[in-house]
């Protein structure tokens, strides 16, 4: 596979751009080589600047639910595209696309658009300290909300411990109020209101994808959903990711749990910029202009974004049988590459709900951070360059998720998993 074009790009993108990346997991430094720098996608596949094919199941991290350059969804965009790009103005978009996120949960009456993930949950946890009138939150080893000051925090020496920051220029007066506890333990959360009187909320990702994929157990979340009403913290449930990925009702309806606060993004803005907090409405209205807590964005609730969410919210409900297809597809890929390890007697872990799946390279099964960090990341590693090489583009770390379009079918899922059988058997025999 010839890649000059992409080696010349990442060397003259790092003359410019920090580490040649503006986002660190793309510059592959889990899993070596050079970042393909990508030149367009249709479908299911994405192509490199030197034009070689590659089976996406990055998908640009999980919002292309339709593949790349979907039809309905450009249209949509064209359309939107001759009336103006943007306008620091309300737009009636903008209702109809929270309606149409808020007709899909139990937990969510009222919601504010804003323009990315992080954006989205660093404005719940200041909602929820201003609601509970607490500054101390808890979440989870492992799992990502963002790279906002409060929550880039590691556990220290010990799983119910107040965090310290895990990034130079977090400053340790903020970290100080973040705890940490170990995810689908709910000791360790016990432990962590122990510990402070003074917590906020909860915030965690039912459906954990940046330690590898991890699903939370379901008692529990309704454990954790005790917890919190009877220490009056509130419970925010992150749906960046799993939210209309992982079924139509997201986590939420997968587990049946309401939560207080809830975070989208990704699929929302169907490949834009776009992201969303929302909950009960007496929290809500706490926001200025209605109550004094600020939050604001110059593009939030961008037009051309959410003619892109519009489009995207639309067309998967008029897909009655989408998410079962989908998960049809995640599941077929996961056994395949499952079975087709086993073959080389290398131990692979995996997991899948919806359109959401994941793979360790873990003798044991895979329930919090601990675990994931036993993984082999070297296999991983050579797994990621195999498959590279014959054309499949799986996330480029051990710990993200991959994700399933529906422009993909039977016959690629098949693709893949000979594709990967072949790599199993050339990494058995090199030793």
């Amino acid at each position: 596979m010839e890649i000059l074009h992409s080696i010349n790009d990442f060397n003259e993108a790092k003359q410019v751009i920090p580490g040649g990346v503006n986002s660190p997991v793309r510059a592959f430094g889990s899993v070596g080589g050079t970042p393909r720098f990508i030149a367009r996608g249709k479908g299911a596949y994405i192509y490199d600047e030197d034009d070689n094919a590659y089976i996406d199941f990055v998908q640009s991290w999980g919002p292309l639910i339709f593949g790349h350059a979907d039809e309905f969804v450009e249209s949509a965009l064209a359309l939107a595209l001759k009336d103006g790009l943007s306008f620091g103005a309300p737009t009636e978009k903008e209702t109809t696309l929270v309606k149409q996120i808020i007709s899909l949960t139990n937990s969510v009456e009222k919601m504010r658009l804003v323009s990315s993930g992080t954006e989205a949950t660093m404005s719940a946890l200041r909602l929820a300290r201003a609601f509970t009138n607490k500054d101390d939150i808890i979440k989870f080893e492992g799992c990502y909300h963002g790279h906002s000051d409060s929550l880039l925090v590691s556990a220290g020496s010990g799983c119910a411990t107040f965090g310290t920051p895990s990034s130079p220029g977090v400053p340790s007066d903020i970290s100080k109020h973040t705890l940490v506890a170990r995810y689908n333990d709910i000791d360790s959360v016990k432990a962590c209101f122990e510990q402070s009187k003074n917590v906020a909320c909860v915030i965690i990702e039912p459906l954990a994808g940046n330690m590898g994929f991890v699903p939370a157990d379901r008692e529990f979340l309704y454990a954790l959903r005790k917890l919190c009403d009877e220490h009056n913290a509130l419970l925010i449930i992150d749906e960046v990711m799993s939210g209309f990925r992982a079924g139509l009702n997201g986590a939420l309806g997968i587990y049946n749990i309401e939560a207080d606060l809830v975070t989208y993004g990704k699929v929302i803005g169907g490949g834009l910029p776009l992201a969303a907090f929302g909950g009960r409405a007496e929290i809500m209205d706490m926001l200025s202009p209605v109550g004094g807590v600020y939050q604001a964005g110059t593009l939030s609730g961008n037009p051309i974004a959410v003619s892109a969410g519009i489009a995207t919210l639309s067309l998967i409900k008029s897909k009655p049988h989408l998410y079962d297809e989908l998960e049809s597809l995640a599941k077929t890929l996961t056994q395949g590459l499952q079975n087709a390890a086993q073959e080389y007697e290398i131990p692979l872990q995996v997991d899948y709900r919806g359109s959401m799946f994941g793979f360790f390279f873990n003798a044991g099964v895979v329930k919090n951070f601990d675990d994931a960090k036993k993984s082999d990341v070297a296999m991983y590693a050579k797994f990621h360059q195999k498959m590279l090489e014959k054309g499949v583009y799986f996330a480029c770390s051990q710990f993200e998720t991959g994700f399933i379009c529906s422009a993909m079918n039977g016959a690629i899922i098949e693709e893949v998993i000979q594709k990967a059988r072949e790599s199993f058997k050339e990494i058995h025999f090199e030793g």
